[in-house]
């Protein structure tokens, strides 16, 4: 990731939200340590956005058939009985 003294990071604002949202996103260092990041709206967007967790994920396709549920119960049933 591209790197950005903070006195350049200022003085050359205009180029360095431009790269941003043309490149990617551009690290502010202070005293040579990471101090910022400047991002375009879109990468920002995508890394804010709330995501679904794996079970609503799972939870939001299709229901299942009757027929199926009632097939995988039985085997849940069958299997704890063996054990």
């Amino acid at each position: 990731m591209p790197e950005w003294q903070l006195q350049d990071a200022k003085n050359r604002l205009s180029e360095l939200v431009r790269r941003a949202r043309e490149e990617g996103p551009q690290t502010v260092t202070v005293h040579g340590k990471p101090a910022a990041v400047v991002l375009s709206p879109d990468t920002y967007a995508a890394l804010t956005t709330p995501r679904l967790s794996f079970t609503d994920y799972l939870l939001s396709g299709p229901a299942w058939r009757d027929d199926l549920v009632a097939a995988i119960n039985d085997r849940a049933r069958h299997r704890s009985r063996d054990r």
